[in-house]
Order: C-alpha cells, then structure tokens, then sequence
C-alpha cells in the first residue's frame, strides 16, 4: 500500500535545527574544542550530588508539588531578598520550573495570543522568538547598538504600540556579555508607566558578573517588580544545566495564570534534586562566589588571546566572549566559525543568527566555562591565525 502522506501546517515554518546543535555536532566530528554551547566540562560540586543521592535514598521519588518543594520556594524567596531587597511570597509568588527556558515558554504562552506584540532585544537568545510565534504573538525587534551593546531607549520607546503585550530582557546579557545598568533599568521602568505591559526578566546569570559590576535585577525596581516575572537558573549557578532546574518569582496575579499553564505543561519538576538544592542554598558563598570563579576563567581566556588578531571587549558577565574577527578574515561568521571547526578543531557560536535580519558583524561568541587546562589549549589555536 502506498504510504498516506500527511499534510502538515506548520506552526513554525522558519524554524530550524539550533545552530547550538549545528556547532555541537560539527564539533564532536572533528574532535574539536567545543567552546560553543554555553555549558561546564567541569563537574558540580560532589557535595550537592551526595544531596541528591541522599534525597533519593530517603524516598524523594515521586511527583513533588506542582509550585516546587515549599522548603526550596522559601529558600529562594530569602535569597531574593537578602540580594535585592524583594520579598515574594514563596506560597504564591514562586514557581520551581524544569530551568529557565520552560519558566520563559510558560510565561508567553499563559499571557500571548493571536496578534499580540511582544518586544525582544536583539541580538537574543533563541527560545524566544518561537514561542512567541507558536502562540500567534508577534516578535518586535529593538537591535542593540553595534560598539558596546546598549540600548536606544527612544528607539525603544517607539516600538511600544496599543498591542504591546511583553517585553523581554536578558541581564547580563548572553551573547554580548553586557549588563543592563541602574540607568537601564530606570528607563525600561519609565517606559512602561501607565501601561499593562508584561516583563519577562531573564536573569539566569545573575551571580557572573565581573570587575566589580552589580547585577541589576527587575526586582529591585517597584515599578518594574510589580509587572515582571523574573526567571533563574540553578542549571547556570551550581554547573547543572542537564538538571534542568530554575524557577520565576513575580506578583501574586501574575504567578496564578502562570500556574494554570505551568500544572499541564509539565506539572513539577523534579523532586530530589529540589530537596537538594533546599538544603544547598542556605550556604549563600555557593553562588555568592561565583563572580570570583567565573572571572579568573574570563581574564585566563582573555590574557591567552592578547596577542591575537582578534578584537576583544572584556565580558562584563555571564560565561561568554565576543569576539570580533574582521582583521583575520572578511567572510561570514557562519563561513569562518564552521571554518574554525573543519580546519583549527575548536567551536564557537557564530552571532548572525541572534541579530536583527541576520546582521553580520563578523562577531563569534565563546563559552569560557571550561577547565583551564581546555581554555588553554584553545587560545594556543586562536593565537595563531
């Protein structure tokens, strides 16, 4: 019998396989460097893996409360308030999510329908583009500038239109490795007064900043707080991200139609390791220790490559490095970052793909949360081109 053949509507016709993907596979085939995809080749710490084998021993097996265990949600709600001066309620304020990218997901597709605007910060991480289009909301775009990565509020400003549903913004700020300041964030807050605009604040990493610099999180701003979800990640923090751990904290309102989403999308996350981490995160120097750590890692890779061809801005957070090539070749950054596998065994990120109608700016991104001993043999490659 022939095969029926299925006529298949796409929900996301664009879409397709993550260049995070692209590069991971093309990586593992070349035996290359693998400094794209933003993850650890380290391991956590042994004592949080004894947590979660011991939570498992004492029966922590089964489904945990749809919201998160209640010992981790008040644990998370006194973090939050020791760094930045806000309480949430942890009954109903705080959701334990399976990481930031579901907590995201969950967000937009609880508050976004047909026609809705949603503006996104480009050059941007790319979960959100598509969930925004496969709930029928509509991505509207403000580019940051191309020399130091801030934003034109005015520009900003223009977008807004009576359909603007949600905002989006990353801080610190992957790919560029920028941070929004205090200035920033009074600005966003102005921008939207006297409106009923949603934010998403992806802030998973807000413990790797550098030279000093303080994270500005959306919850330290009244008039921001009151509209804002704001979305962390245990997967970044503690070198889990195979856990899938995170969770959002915002308003009371806002968290009850979340949950409505969140309880049939994927219900709880999982149990034991949430017990851990209950029991981890009362020692803040866990992550209060991260900047230190994170930065030694950056200012290794950096020193490595200064006498490079490359042009570099020092990363001001997260585990990433731009890196501008424009003096060593003028071919697009797909072309060279491929090039960079097949030819020198080491991978990066290339930046098109995250900018506004794929702007190339002859920029690649690396991931520095890698051992030393890898972070120097990939400067002794890049040295040499």
């Amino acid at each position: 019998m022939p095969r029926y053949k299925h006529h298949i509507f796409s929900k996301l016709p664009r879409v397709r396989t993550t260049i995070f993907t692209t590069m991971g596979q093309l990586a593992q085939k070349h035996s290359a460097i693998n400094l794209s995809q933003g993850f650890p080749n380290f391991e956590p710490d042994p004592s949080l893996i004894d947590l979660v084998t011991q939570a498992m021993k004492q029966g922590y097996n089964q489904y945990a409360p749809m919201a998160g265990v209640m010992e981790l949600r008040e644990t998370i709600s006194e973090k939050i308030e020791q760094l930045y001066g806000r309480h949430y309620h942890p009954e109903s304020e705080i959701t334990v999510t399976i990481g930031a990218t579901q907590a995201i997901f969950t967000i937009i597709t609880a508050f976004i329908g047909s026609g809705d605007e949603v503006i996104v910060i480009k050059p941007a991480y790319d979960c959100y583009e598509p969930a925004i289009e496969v709930n029928g909301g509509i991505p509207v775009f403000v580019q940051l500038n191309n020399t130091d990565f801030r934003i034109d509020w005015e520009v900003f400003r223009s977008k807004i239109t009576p359909r603007t549903k949600m905002v989006i913004i990353n801080t610190p700020h992957n790919p560029s490795g920028t941070i929004f300041t205090k200035e920033d964030m009074l600005e966003l807050q102005r921008s939207l007064e006297n409106t009923d605009i949603i934010v998403i604040s992806d802030e998973v990493y807000e413990h790797i900043t550098f030279d000093g610099q303080e994270h500005e999180s959306a919850s330290k701003y009244d008039g921001l707080a009151s509209r804002t979800f704001v979305c962390g990640s245990f997967g970044k923090t503690f070198h889990i991200t195979g856990w899938k751990m995170g969770y959002c904290a915002g308003p009371a309102e806002l968290m009850y139609e979340f949950r409505k989403t969140h309880q049939f999308n994927v219900f709880s996350a999982d149990h034991a390791v949430q017990k851990a981490l209950a029991t981890y995160l009362k020692e803040p120097q866990h992550y209060l220790g991260l900047n230190q750590f994170y930065q030694e890692k950056r200012d290794l890779f950096l020193d490595g490559l200064s006498t490079s061809r490359f042009k570099i801005k020092p990363s001001q957070g997260t585990y990433f490095q731009l890196v501008d090539f424009s003096d060593i070749a003028q071919e697009p950054d797909e072309v060279f970052a491929e090039r960079l596998v097949t030819e020198h065994r080491i991978a990066s990120i290339p930046i098109t793909g995250f900018n506004t109608k794929g702007a190339d700016n002859h920029l690649i991104r690396f991931c520095f949360a890698k051992t030393n001993e890898t972070l120097e043999k990939a400067t002794e490659i890049l040295r040499n081109l």
